[in-house]
């Protein structure tokens, strides 16, 4: 039986640096998803209220 689709992951961005991230980090503690260059917390593109 074939897998069903999956949907893309969201693209995350980096409020700090002011740029997508493709490669981020995942807090072993917390696991919250950070950005690779600063360490700010990632938010998902539906979370920046543009448009």
């Amino acid at each position: 039986m074939p897998d069903p689709p999956q949907a893309p992951p969201p693209v995350l961005y980096c409020p700090q640096c002011a740029r997508e991230v493709t490669d981020p980090l995942t807090c072993g503690d917390c696991s919250a998803v950070i950005c690779r260059v600063c360490g700010t917390p990632l938010e998902s593109s539906d979370e920046l209220g543009i448009g």
